[in-house]
């Protein structure tokens, strides 16, 4: 299963990594630092699951699912962010996200985010 982690720190990306590696599933992993890379990224790669920062530097995160909603709207994009109010969840969705996941997160939901993402439970 391929997934396109975008997150701007570098060790997010990577803790996700590892948390992912740790599941009973297999993935392959593309890397963004920004919306805008996401997007190029979303396009080249056609991942199965996106999982995206809101906050970002070029493009925000709820700019880019707009974008990559525009390439194919069955992306599957989960959303996270440590910046979890209302208001911030309702765009994310408004603009197509499948899911919100609130930092610090846990293994247990962005696993059961992808799982529900791709209706594999």
């Amino acid at each position: 299963m391929k997934v396109l982690l975008v997150d701007d720190a570098a060790f997010v990306r990577m803790s996700l990594k590892e948390i992912l590696d740790k599941t009973e599933y297999e993935f392959t992993y593309v890397e963004a630092a920004t919306g805008a890379d996401a997007v190029h990224l979303y396009k080249a790669h056609h991942p199965d699951v996106v999982i995206m920062d809101i906050t970002m530097p070029e493009m925000n995160g709820v700019e880019a699912v707009e974008k990559i909603k525009e390439i194919d709207e069955h992306a599957k994009i989960i959303m996270c962010s440590s910046m979890g109010y209302q208001e911030k969840v309702v765009d994310a969705i408004s603009a197509g996200a499948v899911d919100f996941i609130v930092k610090p997160y846990t293994a247990d939901k962005i696993v059961h985010a992808i799982e529900k993402a791709l209706k594999l439970t």
